[in-house]
């Protein structure tokens, strides 16, 4: 069944079947789910997988970075080939590939077994070896693995994807189309963050098998990390069908296709293409020479490095300096990480086409947003928390034992387990690593390391209470407020079509940075290290302030040191000359010198 309309000027529109709007919409639909579970679960997760499989902020921060690699690996191929193939099968296999990536990032779910705290650690007779290694920290491959597949389905995805629709509609329903894509991008990590954060306060397996009495406010609880990944991976495999049978053009896309070029020739100066012909080689060398191209690339890559460093880490931050639990910390980081980048984009897009700034302009424009984003990044020295008493870690025991010494006199007795992680806060209000190493002699009470009480525990002297001390840290308020001003101007100068290389750095360089500041690491009775179970707040807070301040002062200075070469026409019309030559690769291909 099709349908016939008129377009403006009493031309009869070209023979489009009545569904293919809504098969567009599948599109924008998978690019939905893309972004749910890459932008959003996976980010939501990563203090989760830390402590479910014994591994540190610096392997979450390479497997974060696993679909930025597998994206730039396969970008150009899969652009230069595809745009000559069978679009709609690209999709197909974009779909396959994300489907099949949300399905194994859960695998280790479902192969590790049941999560039972301290079931690898109650044995005291275990055999160490000088090659033991702990064998669950080897599911890092897996989440590797899934993230290369998840890229290699994104790939298609954004590029393949959004050329299927700009050629099979006209120009004013492209717009629409493009834009609903683009909100599907945004909305699909909100629904993430959301999702995902809910999710969190659900046991991992269901059911605690015996510790009934854990809550999500417990350093030991896994929340349910796996099932959103498991739910977007079956809804995305449902689009691989429909994909498959999509003819390579849809009906009518031929006129469509030559009203746009007659539409580009209309008006211009039209001249001949200088690189014509040239293989895509030729073509990412003249790009790579451009210096005025290169410099404003890395500025916004260095810029793109930052917000995806914090984007992967900042619910980590959150749980462990104010002291929330997962699923809390990753709402909050989803309220104001998703809305500051959307009004960034659009408060930046607004003002330059509403002003209709030029080269000059624009670049003034990004200097000035990059150096208030610089200020208020001032925020993580200002609201930060201090670090809340440890003993053996941040202070002594009542004036015994030493720093970075879990045992003292107090407790020597005890043989205490340094691989069993049980924190316990003392009527003193001092943290303990567990009931043994605050000496307690019964249940939470009769401790012999707990100092003078200031609080009062029912029905015990010198006792304890299970969990860490409450924080006392109340500037969670104020760093919201300033991070997410500092997210809208840091977006206001990253936009969408960013390149990804050189964003690849930034989970890697935060999650290095995170480990430097831990100050107790999961150890098991082979003296394996793990997790990170504590972590120094204020040098936390420095670390990740110095290296955004660092990144955001060079990006102006890059984007500043070609101002004088360059205008915003002579720019857009060279990208522009590229991308035609790069898709058409024919001698006879002439394009327009005049602006978009």
């Amino acid at each position: 069944m099709v349908y016939k309309g008129l377009w403006k000027g009493g031309k009869e529109s070209p023979p489009i079947y009545c569904l293919s709007g809504k098969q567009l919409l599948k599109i924008e639909q998978m690019k939905k789910e893309w972004s749910i579970i890459v932008n959003g679960l996976i980010n939501v997760s990563i203090s989760t997988i830390e402590k479910r499989y014994d591994l540190n902020s610096s392997f979450t921060g390479v497997i974060s970075a696993g679909y930025d690699i597998s994206f730039c690996v396969l970008c150009l191929f899969i652009s230069f080939y595809g745009e000559k193939g069978h679009k709609p099968r690209w999709l197909a296999f974009a779909s396959l590939m994300i489907a099949l990536g949300a399905l194994v990032f859960s695998l280790p779910h479902f192969t590790v077994g049941a999560y039972t705290y301290g079931e690898k650690l109650e044995a005291y007779n275990v055999t160490c070896t000088s090659d033991s290694k702990s064998s669950i920290s080897n599911y890092f491959y897996v989440f590797i693995l899934a993230q290369l597949l998840l890229g290699a389905g994104g790939t298609p995805l954004y590029t393949l994807g959004t050329a299927f629709i700009d050629d099979s509609v006209p120009k004013h329903k492209a717009s629409a189309y493009i834009g609903i894509g683009y909100a599907m991008s945004l909305l699909g990590p909100a629904i993430g963050y959301v999702l995902g954060g809910q999710l969190l306060n659900v046991y991992v397996d269901f059911d605690p098998m015996g510790f009934t009495y854990l809550t999500p406010e417990d350093a030991r609880w896994v929340g349910a990390w796996w099932i959103a990944f498991v739910v977007c991976g079956f809804a995305t495999s449902l689009l691989v069908a429909p994909f498959s049978f999509f003819p390579r053009q849809l009906p009518g896309t031929h006129k469509i296709q030559a009203e746009k070029v007659s539409e580009t020739h209309h008006n211009g100066t039209v001249v001949n293409a200088e690189y014509a012909g040239r293989s895509m080689k030729d073509f990412l060398l003249v790009l790579l020479r451009n210096p005025v191209l290169m410099c404003l690339v890395i500025a916004a890559a260095l810029e793109a490095l930052v917000a995806t460093g914090f984007a992967t880490f900042l619910p980590k931050f959150i749980e462990n300096q104010f002291g929330y639990t997962s699923s809390y910390s990753a709402t909050l980081g989803g309220l104001v990480l998703v809305p500051g980048a959307a009004i960034g984009q659009i408060i930046s897009g607004t003002l330059v086409s509403k002003l209709q700034l030029n080269c000059k302009n624009i670049i003034r424009f990004i200097i000035i947003t990059c150096s208030i984003a610089l200020v208020l990044n001032m925020v993580f020295a200002i609201a930060k928390c201090g670090n809340e008493p440890f003993a053996g870690v941040s202070e002594t025991y009542n004036g015994t034992g030493t720093l970075s010494n879990l045992t003292a006199p107090c407790n020597a007795h005890c043989r205490c387990m340094r691989s069993e992680f049980l924190p316990v806060c003392g009527a003193d209000e001092v943290q303990y690593f567990s009931p043994c190493y605050a000496g307690c002699t019964s249940v939470y009470s009769q401790c012999s390391c707990v100092g003078d009480p200031k609080i009062v525990i029912e029905n015990t002297t010198a006792g304890a209470i299970p969990g860490k001390c409450k924080s006392k840290c109340t500037v969670l308020p104020w760093f919201l407020s300033f991070f997410f001003l500092t997210v809208v101007f840091t977006f206001m100068a990253v936009t969408p079509t960013t390149v990804a290389i050189l964003s690849i750095p930034g989970p890697i360089l935060f999650g290095v940075s995170i480990d430097h500041t831990c100050t107790l690491w999961s150890i098991d009775k082979c003296g394996i290290q793990g997790a990170c179970w504590t972590y120094d707040n204020k040098k936390m807070a420095f670390t990740l302030m110095g290296i955004s301040k660092c990144m955001i002062f060079y990006s102006p200075l890059l984007i500043d040191h070609d101002r004088r070469e360059v205008t915003v026409c002579k720019l857009q019309v060279y990208i522009r000359r590229m991308r035609q030559l790069w898709i058409s690769r024919s001698p006879s291909t002439q394009i327009s010198r005049r602006c978009w």
